[in-house]
């Protein structure tokens, strides 16, 4: 390991963000529809809301490190970045593949797809931050964190109307489950 303390916090990172991200799933419900909840929780049974539960945990996670690791590796916010983008990109491919292979879904399936993505996500931040440092590519990390962040925190209240943002159960749409 080229940082056995950064490899540390990303692997106590990828439980923490597994078991955060699960309970996630609940929380909106638990908090009886409140809706600011749902900045953060699961508000349906869409692909994106299930983005979410990786998401948030992450970027948490990532908050909490940044002080123990920002002199120690190199790249830290480009990093994790590059992890938080990975996550949802592949349970957003490998879930629809699945699904198009098998012509179903598998709870099982999803578990394991939510679980490898954060693996790798966390996987690569850490790959990362072992790099040498790059700083012009560091400019474009809060770029992206920014985009991402709006994206996460406003389409829940103001779905697109595609199948990605379709809760599977209702067939509606966001925080309402609006009908199309």
């Amino acid at each position: 390991m080229k940082n056995l303390l950064a490899w540390r916090w990303e692997a106590i990172g990828m439980l923490v963000i597994i078991i955060t991200g699960s309970l996630l799933h609940f929380v909106f419900a638990w908090l009886g529809n409140w809706p600011p909840a749902a900045l953060v929780a699961a508000v349906n049974e869409s692909t994106w809301e299930h983005l979410k539960l990786a998401f948030w945990p992450a970027l948490i996670w990532g908050l909490v490190e940044y002080p123990y690791l920002k002199n120690r590796v190199n790249n830290f916010w480009l990093a994790k970045v590059a992890g938080l983008y990975l996550m949802p990109i592949l349970i957003v491919v490998l879930f629809y593949s699945y699904k198009f292979i098998f012509g179903g879904h598998n709870l099982a399936y999803d578990i394991g797809i939510f679980i490898v993505a954060i693996i790798a996500g966390q996987g690569l931040s850490y790959y990362l931050m072992t790099k040498p440092a790059w700083p012009r590519l560091k400019l474009v990390a809060p770029v992206l964190l920014i985009i991402i962040i709006a994206a996460f925190s406003l389409l829940t209240y103001f779905p697109i109307k595609a199948e990605l943002w379709r809760d599977s159960v209702s067939g509606g749409y966001g925080i309402g489950v609006e009908k199309n």
